[in-house]
């Protein structure tokens, strides 16, 4: 369960009545605590932290942990000792014994497999399916692994020590024990030697007949083993105990088998699953950042699935998420919802569908396509980085255009009606039309004297017998005020687009609806590259208000979006802080609910 890295949720002091509450249920979970080393598991006024955390695979886990080191886990309301409250309390729990080379497999995630159990000569403890259990390595009772009896002792013999037989929750050396101060396991010697220990020259003869035993629990003799003749091999990638054997001794190979239950290893080091899982990463990350398009949000999870990801898979290998960690498409969207990746909501009933991705995430901006893909998904880079082609603030430029009654004075300069100029161009025509006509006043160089030209182009009717001077800031203002309006808008990728007259701001205004309630309308986002639609499905998405479309009164190819509440601080954000629009574009942000502080 801890074999791999978790998310922490939160971390915060404990309360009194929790606390409480907790040593009652520590009392009621194991019984043989005597009141003494309750009081040591569960202080009374020693700093105990609640750590709630998401697993990998995304079960919801509670950690209790006094001193940093945790000491407790719960799920589903159920209490679990860790390795560190074991060390303390080794006899707290039955235990099972194995062999060093097994605990390797286990801090990896794998069960404990009969074979690997060292049967001892006083018998197997008693325990039924379903119990709580500790297991230890040959040769020291301290724990090094908790995990839950798939069977009872009875059946466990019964079947010959075969198959799984416990189904393991935690292990020293896994991200659990990783969270404390990664403390080693103390040496407790064992209460009764082991079969190593009894093992003598002289009682060879004795041991070929096997020890008598007191115990109900009798033992099959070919499952006593002789771990003196114990080997590691890793010739097929698999750990296996085999035990030498003696001539026309079957039952002794039979030993051969796994140990913990994992999976051959390829050529890399990794198992099936885990080339599998890494797989199912490459697939989602790879779909989501050049395959799935935000205009097809909300997105079935089975379409995402058929449609996407396994398109994503490089040719010559077999999507199979049941092959996976994971087992289940829905435990793995799960999983990458509670990593902040994509949102995932039922919404028709039994049917999921992908609602929202953060195509920001840091681990799809990471993701690299592999190089079979490059070619193909890089193309239209368009369609890789945010599913879409990022949004770019177009490049806004007024100009101006030159009229007939301005014309006589871009005359000189080789201008005529209609030609379209931007401000730097008109000043500097100005500037070189007053200084060749020796308009500068020679007493005060900041004015200019007023031509016959400048007179008809610049003053009105009633101004003409009253203004002979004009300062230069008030003679260029005049001058572009006479041009017609036009602007320049270059949008990411495309070529400049020259359009007449004043570009429309995006204008936001707060409407009364029937019952006093307010809804904010928002329009000309088309005129800036934005799609209304999707900045509603955001707006829907970040508020969780109804939003909607209109078509623009007035105006065929136009739509404005409508958002329940008065919702300008979040749509200045969106616009001002993502999408980088300069604010001057944006009329209405100052109708904006003031926030209220708090005190």
């Amino acid at each position: 369960m801890f074999s791999k890295a978790f998310r922490v949720k939160s971390n915060t002091a404990i309360k009194g009545s929790d606390r409480r509450k907790l040593r009652s249920d520590v009392a009621a979970a194991f019984p043989a605590l005597s009141s003494e080393q309750l009081s040591e598991l569960v202080p009374n006024r020693e700093e105990l932290s609640v750590v709630k955390l998401y697993a990998h695979k995304g079960d919801a886990v509670t950690v209790y942990a006094n001193n940093r080191n945790p000491v407790l886990f719960e799920m589903e309301k159920t209490l679990y000792p860790t390795v560190y409250t074991l060390w303390s309390y080794p006899d707290l729990l039955p235990a099972f014994s194995t062999w060093p080379p097994v605990l390797q497999r286990l801090a990896g995630g794998a069960d404990l497999m009969l074979p690997g159990v060292m049967v001892p000569s006083c018998g197997l403890p008693r325990v039924q399916q379903g119990t709580l259990c500790a297991i230890t390595l040959v040769g020291n009772r301290a724990p090094v692994a908790v995990g839950v009896a798939t069977m009872s002792t009875a059946e466990m013999l019964a079947a010959g020590m075969k198959g799984k037989g416990f189904t393991v929750l935690h292990a020293y050396t896994d991200h659990l024990w990783g969270f404390g101060d990664k403390s080693y396991p103390p040496t407790i010697a064992p209460l009764v030697a082991e079969p190593a220990e009894l093992e003598s020259p002289d009682d060879d003869d004795k041991d070929e007949k096997g020890p008598e035993l007191d115990s109900n629990l009798c033992i099959v003799p070919s499952l006593q083993m002789d771990i003196g003749n114990l080997s590691l091999q890793e010739g097929d990638g698999c750990a296996r105990l085999m035990e030498e054997e003696e001539p026309g001794e079957t039952g002794a190979a039979e030993m051969a088998e796994d140990i913990a239950e994992f999976q051959p290893e390829t050529e890399d080091g990794r198992t099936p699953q885990e080339r599998m899982d890494e797989l199912l990463h490459q697939c989602f990350f790879h779909a989501l950042k050049c395959k799935v398009k935000k205009s097809e949000l909300p997105l079935l999870t089975s379409t995402f699935l058929r449609n996407h990801m396994f398109s994503c898979c490089p040719e010559g290998q077999q999507l199979d998420i049941k092959k996976s960690s994971y087992k289940k498409l829905s435990k793995f969207l799960q999983y990458m919802q509670q990593q902040k990746i994509v949102q995932v909501k039922e919404l028709n009933k039994g049917v999921e569908s992908i609602v929202h991705i953060d195509w920001k995430h840091s681990d799809i901006r990471s993701f690299v396509v592999p190089e079979v893909f490059s070619a193909v998904s890089t193309a239209p880079e368009s369609k890789c980085g945010d599913g879409e082609q990022p949004y770019h603030a177009p490049e806004i430029i007024p100009l101006y255009g030159i009229s007939a009654k301005m014309a006589p004075l871009f005359q000189e300069s080789g201008h005529k009606k209609g030609s379209i100029l931007s401000s730097s161009d008109v000043r500097n025509i100005i500037i070189s039309y007053v200084k060749t006509n020796e308009l500068v006043d020679e007493t005060n160089k900041n004015f200019v004297k007023v031509n016959p030209i400048l007179c008809d182009c610049l003053l009105n009717k009633w101004e003409q017998d009253e203004i002979s001077k004009l300062k230069w800031d008030d003679l260029l203002s005049r001058c572009l005020e006479q041009l017609q309006p036009y602007h320049q808008v270059t949008f990411f990728g495309h070529e400049p687009m020259v359009r007449k007259g004043n570009l429309d701001p995006i204008d936001i205004t707060i409407a009364q609806r029937s019952s006093n309630k307010k809804v904010t309308i928002i329009k000309n986002l088309e005129l800036y590259g934005l799609d209304p639609q999707l900045v509603a499905n955001t707006l829907q998405q970040r508020v969780q208000a109804s939003a909607t479309i209109h078509t623009l009164p007035g105006a065929k190819d136009r739509v404005q979006v409508q958002i329940q509440g008065n919702q300008i601080n979040h749509l200045a954000k969106l616009l001002l802080e993502e999408y980088q629009l300069q604010r001057k574009y944006i009329q209405g942000l100052e109708k904006a609910p003031k926030l209220s502080r708090k005190k």
